[in-house]
């Protein structure tokens, strides 16, 4: 089995991607992790996640269509405009 190790490296500090290794079960990868990330003092804390309990996050906005951050994204002449239209078209 593969887990992702994470790591931080002071406390108060947020956690980072270290590295994977690959154990039999959860107390042999642990001992592995303390071995290769925390047997010089360099990490604060360790997080062993298995690999097959990370999972994709999907659905995210389109990067490249940032209408609402443009000023021409939003027509405010073709709104004025339509506005216009529909009161001039109201009966008095």
């Amino acid at each position: 089995m593969i887990y992702e190790i994470f790591r931080q490296e002071r406390k108060g500090q947020a956690f980072e991607h270290a590295g994977s290794v690959v154990a039999p079960n959860a107390e042999f990868a642990e001992a592995w992790a303390r071995e290769q990330y925390g047997r010089r003092g360099e990490s604060a804390a360790l997080w062993l996640v298995p690999r097959d309990a990370i999972h994709d996050v999907e659905g995210w906005a389109d990067e490249f269509d940032l209408k609402y951050r443009r000023v021409d994204g939003y027509s405010i002449k073709a709104r004025l405009k339509e506005a216009r239209e529909r009161a001039s078209s109201r009966p008095r």
